[in-house]
This record gives C-alpha cells, sequence and structure tokens, in this order.
C-alpha cells in the first residue's frame, strides 16, 4: 500500500541513503547537493518540505522515496511544477506511478491549482512512463535546456490540467 505524509526526523537516513545513490540523482537538479549529508535532510525535513504540497512516499510503511508539487507565483499561481525521487529498489513496480495520481488528485481537490507540469531530462523513460501513464500529456520539447555535469540535455515538458 501507498501512502503520501509529511516527512519525519525518523526518514533521514533513508533520504541520506537515496540520494547517495547516483542512479537516483542522475537525472534529478543539481539543486539536491551531493553528496547528501545528515544537516542536508534535517534541514529538508524541518524547512524545505514545507515549501508547497510535498510529501513522502511510503510503501507498506517502509519509507521509499519523496513527491511534491511547487506552486507557481503571480500570474502562474493556477499552475504547479511536480517533482520526485525515488529508491531504486522500489523502481520498477508502479509505485511513482501511484503517487503522481495521489498528488495531483489531492492538489487539484485541495488547492486552487488548474495545470501541474513536469519538466524531464531526456533519457529519463521511467518518469516519462509514469507521467504519461498519470494522464500528463508532452507539451514541449526545449532543446539543450538542462545543462549538468558538462552535458547537455533536452527538457521534456508534461502537463496535466484539473
Amino acid at each position: 500500500m501507498i501512502t503520501l505524509r509529511d516527512f519525519k526526523p525518523k526518514d533521514a537516513p533513508h533520504i541520506i541513503k537515496t540520494l547517495n545513490d547516483e542512479q537516483v540523482t542522475r537525472f534529478l537538479s543539481s539543486k539536491i547537493p551531493f553528496p547528501y549529508t545528515q544537516a542536508d535532510a534535517d534541514w529538508w525535513i524541518n524547512q524545505g518540505a514545507k515549501n508547497g504540497i510535498i510529501k513522502a512516499i511510503v510503501v507498506n510503511e517502509q519509507f521509499a522515496g519523496c513527491i511534491g508539487i511547487t506552486p507557481g507565483e503571480f500570474e502562474y499561481s493556477r499552475s504547479g511544477e511536480i517533482g520526485y525521487w525515488l529508491n531504486s529498489h522500489f523502481w520498477g513496480q508502479g509505485v511513482m506511478s501511484q503517487a503522481i495520481s495521489q498528488i495531483c488528485d489531492d492538489a487539484f481537490k485541495s488547492s486552487n491549482l488548474n495545470h501541474i507540469f513536469g519538466a524531464v531530462f531526456a533519457g529519463n523513460t521511467g518518469s516519462i512512463k509514469a507521467l504519461t501513464k498519470c494522464g500528463f500529456e508532452a507539451e514541449a520539447i526545449l532543446k539543450q535546456a538542462i545543462y549538468k555535469d558538462g552535458v547537455f540535455y533536452d527538457s521534456h515538458i508534461f502537463s496535466k490540467l484539473k
């Protein structure tokens, strides 16, 4: 069973382990520190995860990852960007698709969001599959819009409307 909940201090070791796995962080923003430390996890649990709609993903009472929607500002205030990461132990089990569906349903019901979008690195086929499985549609490909670790990637934009 998959549930979404607020982060707890006991999640710190699991966050640290997951975000020090280069398979997991390969397609994540470089704003996530690497290596990921106890201080980083403490900040995330106590401050970072409180900005927007951000939840821990739990599978059968075991911490699995993170998912969140960050609302835009001003004229973009009815739009939010979805982001997520998942411990590689849970890959290929449909966990992320369920988490995406759940957080989008919750966000559309409990907020004024009308549009949720995700920006995906070219080559991140798992993320593309999860978003499209949840009803997100391809909107654009921004050529070489992402630059990470000395490599340019196209950014694939997917969105879902309320």
